[in-house]
């Protein structure tokens, strides 16, 4: 069952999204190839891009190493 968050998460939620795909495009890197380089599926890739869905700890670290970047660089405010 879906739960009601603060906004405030939402809108972190949001930014942690957009922080991915603009490093993600740096690369420069297709969702569909990015997805293959973590193992995450690509609607998964696409959810947590667009703030929709909050990653697995497993899945922001396989992003943070393809991206050659720590975690706490990935998920910094």
């Amino acid at each position: 069952m879906p739960r009601d968050l603060p906004e405030r998460i939402y809108e972190r939620r949001r930014d942690l999204g957009e922080r991915i795909r603009v490093l993600r495009t740096g690369l420069p890197a297709t969702q569909e190839a990015f997805a293959e380089m973590t193992g995450i599926d690509r609607r998964t890739l696409q959810r947590i891009e667009r703030g929709t869905s909050d990653p697995r700890y497993s899945d922001l670290l396989l992003m943070a190493e393809a991206l050659g970047i720590t975690l706490a660089d990935l998920v910094r405010e």
